[in-house]
């Protein structure tokens, strides 16, 4: 008998949304992490995107996070491009990030949020879930396996060492993963040559100041300190990145660069400091048998954009399902080979597109007389704001990165015709707030768009049941989505991806077999 079915390393939010989707499942997990409690020093990521809002809902926390967030989805929509913050607006966004409802393309719009609030929020779920085993204080400190487990030996801060079995260990512990290390995976890619220095800090009656109104982050461009700041609540705490900074600079000046990226003398309190210089960097490989990497363990890229942590937790959901599929009997083996396929492709292209947005920042955007009278800081603003509505807009309007990705890729998808390998196009159903996600199931589900469809539902679903697949039948043949799902039966995976999609149903069993991982397809 092994002690967990699956044991993950790191407890940042990649490892608890992992065991979040395998818990919800009723799948054994271990979590283990180093830290006793989560630290409010540095929010790291801020934007919880679209795609990642809606697998919270999926997990029924999405209004939880909403709630604990310091700023709500209201707050703001914009991002400003000004001379500081009581200097010259040169230009702004709108509706970014997604933080702003789009008729019925999302259930859920993204939502600004400090990384600890999402990591405390995803503690408390792996707690109420009876079949997670959450312990701090320890380290994973040696791994070994062989055809039927994993052998992972854990050692806590008094040095007392304890050996656990799982039959797979999944590594989420960060860009110096000693699971990545043990297994010999190494990253490729680049890194930047510049330095940045991020800082928290607090400045009461800064708000006074600012002559722009309410953002979720202003841009600055002046030569004092061309940065990026933005507020972590409506009251006095804020953060900011100041570019082209190295450690001992931003330590020896911190106040003098708060006040030059403000306008304004702040009197400010640093609360923490963040040295950190842009990795573009993915591992050489993802697996190594029964040895999953997820998160920054596997892929790193420039925070521009609010891609990393929400990339993180796609492929928390992506491996989550599979591993409980294979364990719980109806997954087979093409599935888990199926988690890098599917996930390679958009990890290097959020690495892309953020190495795209770090290329224009706030010191390429520096020019002369931006905050000047007269003529010549007219034409130069007017200069300014076209050349940042060209730069930028791709890194503020990114849903089709966030949500159109297709897994063209993968063995597990029939690729035939439609929209299988995409996410499943949202609707909202009726006149209420009722989402068609709310009511696929926790496994497979087949949406009939025609009752002709309906009545040939049970071929499949008799074929799953036999092989203990679970796979729910949906029936929308009285709605009008026929046409925007372009067929008549669709088949969706329980990460809201079409497995399937056709007006005739092809033989259910090889069907059944590709899509779960047991045979290859035809």
């Amino acid at each position: 008998m092994l002690d967990y079915q699956v044991i993950v390393a790191g407890g940042g939010p990649v490892g608890l949304a992992t065991a979040v989707e395998l818990g919800r499942r009723g799948i054994n997990v271990l979590i283990i992490e180093p830290r006793e409690a989560v630290s409010h020093a540095r929010p790291r990521c801020k934007t919880v995107n679209v795609r990642t809002m809606e697998h919270l809902r999926r997990w029924g926390i999405a209004d939880e996070l909403r709630a604990r967030a310091p700023l709500s989805v209201e707050w703001s929509q914009d991002a400003v491009f000004c001379t500081s913050l009581v200097g010259r607006e040169l230009s702004r966004f709108t509706g970014v990030l997604g933080l702003r409802r789009d008729g019925d393309r999302f259930p859920e719009p993204g939502q600004q949020v400090p990384q600890y609030i999402l990591e405390e929020l995803l503690r408390d779920t792996v707690r109420n879930l009876p079949t997670c085993t959450f312990v701090t204080g320890v380290a994973l400190t040696k791994a070994e396996q062989d055809a039927d487990q994993v052998l992972v030996m854990l050692t806590d801060g008094n040095s007392a060492t304890r050996t656990v079995a799982g039959e797979y260990l999944v590594g989420c512990d960060g860009s110096r993963s000693a699971v990545r290390e043990m297994i010999g995976a190494r990253y490729v890619g680049q890194q930047a040559l510049r330095s940045n220095f991020g800082m928290v800090f607090r400045a009461p009656g800064l708000w006074r100041d600012v002559q722009h109104g309410k953002a979720v982050h202003y841009w600055i461009i002046n030569p004092e300190c061309p940065a990026l700041l933005g507020p972590i609540d409506d009251s006095e705490t804020w953060w900011i990145i100041a570019f082209g900074i190295d450690r001992e600079t931003g330590e020896r000046d911190a106040l003098r660069l708060i006040d030059g990226a403000t306008g304004t003398k702040t009197d400010a309190t640093v609360l923490s400091t963040d040295p950190w210089t842009a990795r573009m960097q993915i591992v050489d490989r993802m697996r190594d048998g029964r040895i999953f990497l997820a998160g920054d363990a596997a892929h790193l890229n420039p925070p521009f954009g609010g891609h990393g942590l929400n990339t993180g937790i796609g492929d928390a959901v992506d491996l989550g399902w599979k591993l409980a599929g294979v364990l719980q009997g109806w997954g087979g083996p093409a599935l888990l080979d199926s988690y890098e396929l599917e996930r390679r492709p958009l990890q290097e292209r959020v690495i892309r597109e953020a190495t795209a947005n770090m290329a224009v920042t706030s010191p390429e955007l520096l020019d002369a007389d931006l905050d000047a009278d007269g003529p010549a800081g007219e034409s130069a603003r007017q200069a300014s704001a076209e050349r940042i509505q060209a730069s930028k807009a791709a890194e503020f309007h990114s849903l089709e990165l966030v949500l159109d990705a297709c897994l063209d890729k993968s063995p597990v998808i029939r690729h035939e015709a439609g929209i299988a390998g995409s996410r499943l196009p949202h609707a909202w159903l009726g006149k209420g707030m009722c989402s068609v996600y709310d009511e696929l199931g926790s496994g497979f589900t087949l949406l009939c768009l025609t009752f002709a469809a309906l009545e040939h539902s049970h071929l499949l679903t008799c074929a799953a049941q036999r092989k203990g697949i679970p796979c729910k039948v949906v029936d929308l043949s009285t709605t009008a989505l026929r046409p925007r799902y372009g067929a008549e039966l669709v088949l969706v995976r329980p990460d809201q991806y079409v497995a399937w999609s056709g007006d005739q149903l092809p033989a259910p069993e090889p069907l059944i077999g590709q899509v779960t991982g047991f045979a290859a397809e035809p």
